[in-house]
Protein backbone atom coordinates (compact mmCIF):
# COMPACT_ATOMS: atom_id res chain seq x y z
CA UNK A 1 0.00 0.00 0.00
CA UNK A 2 2.85 2.56 1.15
CA UNK A 3 5.18 1.97 -2.18
CA UNK A 4 5.76 5.23 -3.69
CA UNK A 5 5.26 5.08 -7.44
CA UNK A 6 7.68 7.03 -9.57
CA UNK A 7 5.44 9.55 -10.38
CA UNK A 8 5.24 10.20 -6.41
CA UNK A 9 8.18 10.55 -6.22
CA UNK A 10 9.13 13.35 -9.41
CA UNK A 11 6.57 15.02 -7.18
CA UNK A 12 8.15 14.62 -3.91
CA UNK A 13 11.72 15.84 -5.43
CA UNK A 14 10.22 18.53 -7.16
CA UNK A 15 8.54 19.89 -4.18
CA UNK A 16 12.07 19.39 -1.76
CA UNK A 17 13.86 21.33 -4.64
CA UNK A 18 11.43 23.82 -5.00
CA UNK A 19 11.14 24.81 -1.29
CA UNK A 20 15.38 24.01 -1.18
CA UNK A 21 15.70 26.71 -3.87
CA UNK A 22 12.96 29.19 -2.64
CA UNK A 23 14.66 28.88 0.96
CA UNK A 24 17.58 29.87 0.12
CA UNK A 25 17.23 32.73 -1.96
CA UNK A 26 14.48 34.08 0.19
CA UNK A 27 16.66 33.82 3.52
CA UNK A 28 19.42 36.91 2.48
CA UNK A 29 16.48 38.75 1.78
CA UNK A 30 15.00 38.15 4.54
CA UNK A 31 17.66 38.46 6.90
CA UNK A 32 18.10 42.25 4.96
CA UNK A 33 14.15 43.12 5.76
CA UNK A 34 14.14 41.53 9.21
CA UNK A 35 17.51 43.71 10.31
CA UNK A 36 16.05 46.86 8.54
CA UNK A 37 12.42 46.42 10.87
CA UNK A 38 13.78 45.60 13.69
CA UNK A 39 16.77 48.28 13.67
CA UNK A 40 15.47 51.18 12.21
CA UNK A 41 12.70 53.67 12.14
CA UNK A 42 11.98 55.44 8.81
CA UNK A 43 8.72 56.98 7.27
CA UNK A 44 6.57 54.09 5.44
CA UNK A 45 7.95 51.06 7.85
CA UNK A 46 3.92 50.26 9.17
CA UNK A 47 3.22 49.69 4.80
CA UNK A 48 6.55 47.91 4.35
CA UNK A 49 5.43 45.87 7.70
CA UNK A 50 2.29 45.20 6.05
CA UNK A 51 4.01 44.64 2.90
CA UNK A 52 5.52 41.55 3.88
CA UNK A 53 2.56 39.64 6.03
CA UNK A 54 0.63 40.37 2.71
CA UNK A 55 1.04 37.09 1.38
CA UNK A 56 -0.33 35.40 4.84
CA UNK A 57 -3.65 37.32 4.37
CA UNK A 58 -4.29 37.77 0.85
CA UNK A 59 -5.82 34.69 -1.26
CA UNK A 60 -3.13 32.68 -2.42
CA UNK A 61 -4.44 32.78 -6.25
CA UNK A 62 -4.71 36.35 -6.07
CA UNK A 63 -0.63 36.29 -5.39
CA UNK A 64 -0.38 33.92 -7.66
CA UNK A 65 -2.72 36.04 -10.49
CA UNK A 66 -0.06 39.10 -9.39
CA UNK A 67 3.11 36.72 -9.89
CA UNK A 68 1.25 35.64 -13.36
CA UNK A 69 0.39 39.69 -14.39
CA UNK A 70 4.42 40.41 -12.96
CA UNK A 71 6.63 37.82 -13.97
CA UNK A 72 4.48 36.14 -17.18
CA UNK A 73 5.80 36.14 -20.23
CA UNK A 74 3.86 38.92 -21.26
CA UNK A 75 3.98 40.63 -17.30
CA UNK A 76 6.02 43.61 -16.42
CA UNK A 77 8.77 42.22 -15.56
CA UNK A 78 8.87 38.47 -17.08
CA UNK A 79 9.20 40.39 -20.20
CA UNK A 80 11.83 42.04 -19.85
CA UNK A 81 13.46 39.11 -18.24
CA UNK A 82 12.74 36.57 -21.00
CA UNK A 83 13.78 39.06 -23.54
CA UNK A 84 16.70 40.28 -22.51
CA UNK A 85 18.13 37.56 -20.02
CA UNK A 86 16.27 34.63 -21.29
CA UNK A 87 14.78 34.20 -18.12
CA UNK A 88 11.38 32.80 -17.59
CA UNK A 89 9.54 31.82 -14.57
CA UNK A 90 5.50 31.13 -15.59
CA UNK A 91 4.85 27.59 -15.95
CA UNK A 92 8.76 26.32 -15.29
CA UNK A 93 9.99 25.01 -11.74
CA UNK A 94 11.88 27.72 -11.18
CA UNK A 95 8.48 30.01 -11.00
CA UNK A 96 7.11 27.63 -8.39
CA UNK A 97 9.90 28.43 -6.31
CA UNK A 98 9.13 32.45 -6.71
CA UNK A 99 5.89 31.82 -5.60
CA UNK A 100 6.76 29.86 -2.85
CA UNK A 101 9.35 32.00 -1.76
CA UNK A 102 6.82 35.20 -1.54
CA UNK A 103 3.96 32.81 0.25
CA UNK A 104 6.36 31.88 2.56
CA UNK A 105 8.54 35.32 3.18
CA UNK A 106 6.66 36.40 6.12
CA UNK A 107 6.90 33.09 8.34
CA UNK A 108 10.94 33.93 7.03
CA UNK A 109 11.19 36.94 7.75
CA UNK A 110 9.08 37.26 11.39
CA UNK A 111 11.38 35.14 13.36
CA UNK A 112 14.46 36.53 12.08
CA UNK A 113 12.96 40.26 13.44
CA UNK A 114 12.12 38.55 16.60
CA UNK A 115 15.98 37.33 17.03
CA UNK A 116 17.03 40.71 16.37
CA UNK A 117 14.87 42.53 18.70
CA UNK A 118 15.64 40.55 21.44
CA UNK A 119 19.44 41.08 21.53
CA UNK A 120 20.76 43.77 23.73
CA UNK A 121 21.95 46.66 21.61
CA UNK A 122 24.90 47.72 23.97
CA UNK A 123 26.63 44.60 22.68
CA UNK A 124 26.32 45.84 19.13
CA UNK A 125 27.30 49.37 20.61
CA UNK A 126 30.47 47.91 22.40
CA UNK A 127 31.44 46.15 19.53
CA UNK A 128 31.30 50.06 17.59
CA UNK A 129 33.45 51.52 20.45
CA UNK A 130 36.11 49.12 19.70
CA UNK A 131 36.13 50.35 16.23
CA UNK A 132 33.77 48.14 14.86
CA UNK A 133 32.57 48.90 11.08
CA UNK A 134 28.43 48.75 10.87
CA UNK A 135 28.80 45.93 8.37
CA UNK A 136 31.17 44.10 11.13
CA UNK A 137 29.00 44.22 14.07
CA UNK A 138 26.23 42.81 12.29
CA UNK A 139 28.30 40.01 11.24
CA UNK A 140 30.20 39.10 14.33
CA UNK A 141 27.75 40.29 16.65
CA UNK A 142 23.98 41.37 15.75
CA UNK A 143 24.03 37.71 12.85
CA UNK A 144 25.75 35.05 15.13
CA UNK A 145 23.43 35.95 18.04
CA UNK A 146 20.38 36.02 15.79
CA UNK A 147 21.46 32.78 14.40
CA UNK A 148 18.88 30.11 15.78
CA UNK A 149 16.03 32.53 14.91
CA UNK A 150 17.64 32.77 11.31
CA UNK A 151 17.54 28.86 11.33
CA UNK A 152 14.13 28.96 12.56
CA UNK A 153 12.63 31.01 10.41
CA UNK A 154 14.64 28.90 7.34
CA UNK A 155 12.65 25.62 8.60
CA UNK A 156 9.49 27.33 8.66
CA UNK A 157 9.34 28.87 5.47
CA UNK A 158 10.73 25.75 3.60
CA UNK A 159 7.55 23.99 5.87
CA UNK A 160 5.45 26.60 4.24
CA UNK A 161 6.63 26.18 0.90
CA UNK A 162 6.83 21.98 0.81
CA UNK A 163 2.64 22.91 1.56
CA UNK A 164 1.86 26.05 -0.92
CA UNK A 165 -1.08 25.35 -3.55
CA UNK A 166 -2.81 28.11 -4.49
CA UNK A 167 -0.29 30.86 -5.69
CA UNK A 168 2.00 27.92 -7.15
CA UNK A 169 -0.72 26.17 -9.15
CA UNK A 170 -2.19 29.40 -10.57
CA UNK A 171 1.57 31.15 -11.59
CA UNK A 172 2.99 28.26 -13.29
CA UNK A 173 -0.15 25.50 -13.72
CA UNK A 174 0.16 21.82 -13.16
CA UNK A 175 2.36 20.37 -14.92
CA UNK A 176 3.88 16.66 -14.25
CA UNK A 177 7.80 16.57 -14.11
CA UNK A 178 8.21 20.48 -14.23
CA UNK A 179 5.65 22.15 -11.84
CA UNK A 180 3.39 19.54 -10.32
CA UNK A 181 4.16 19.51 -6.41
CA UNK A 182 3.24 17.35 -3.76
CA UNK A 183 -0.01 19.80 -3.18
CA UNK A 184 -0.49 19.95 -7.03
CA UNK A 185 -0.62 16.19 -7.03
CA UNK A 186 -2.23 15.25 -4.42
CA UNK A 187 -5.32 17.76 -6.13
CA UNK A 188 -5.06 16.01 -9.12
CA UNK A 189 -5.25 12.56 -7.80
CA UNK A 190 -8.16 12.97 -5.65
CA UNK A 191 -10.13 13.76 -8.90
CA UNK A 192 -8.42 10.94 -10.35
CA UNK A 193 -10.80 7.38 -10.02
CA UNK A 194 -8.83 5.06 -7.82
CA UNK A 195 -6.55 7.70 -6.92
CA UNK A 196 -7.31 7.95 -3.28
CA UNK A 197 -4.29 5.60 -2.29
CA UNK A 198 -1.88 7.14 -4.12
CA UNK A 199 -3.14 10.72 -2.08
CA UNK A 200 -3.36 9.33 0.98
CA UNK A 201 0.61 8.41 0.80
CA UNK A 202 1.39 12.26 -0.24
CA UNK A 203 -0.49 13.61 2.18
CA UNK A 204 1.43 11.24 5.05
CA UNK A 205 5.09 12.08 3.20
CA UNK A 206 3.67 15.66 3.32
CA UNK A 207 2.50 15.53 7.09
CA UNK A 208 5.95 13.83 7.67
CA UNK A 209 8.09 16.61 6.07
CA UNK A 210 5.93 19.08 8.19
CA UNK A 211 6.03 18.11 11.46
CA UNK A 212 9.80 17.17 11.16
CA UNK A 213 9.88 20.90 9.99
CA UNK A 214 8.21 22.83 12.81
CA UNK A 215 9.52 20.33 15.35
CA UNK A 216 12.86 21.81 14.17
CA UNK A 217 11.31 25.21 13.98
CA UNK A 218 10.30 24.79 17.91
CA UNK A 219 13.88 23.55 18.76
CA UNK A 220 15.54 26.57 17.05
CA UNK A 221 13.35 28.93 18.58
CA UNK A 222 13.58 27.44 22.12
CA UNK A 223 17.62 27.72 21.55
CA UNK A 224 17.37 30.76 20.40
CA UNK A 225 15.37 31.77 23.66
CA UNK A 226 17.89 30.06 26.27
CA UNK A 227 21.23 31.83 24.55
CA UNK A 228 19.71 35.11 24.73
CA UNK A 229 18.90 34.86 28.37
CA UNK A 230 22.14 33.13 29.26
CA UNK A 231 21.21 29.89 29.95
Amino acid sequence: MFEISPAEWTAILLSLRVAVMATLVATPFGIALAWLLARREFWGKSVLDALVHLPLVLPPVATGYLLLLTFGRRGLVGAWLADNLGIVFAFRWTGAALACGIMSFPLLVRPIRLSIEAIDRRLEQASSTLGAAPWQVFATVTLPLALPGVLAGMVLGFAKAIGEFGATITFVSNIPGETQTISSAIYSLIQTPDGDTAAGRLVVVSTVIAMGALIASEWFARRATKRLHGN
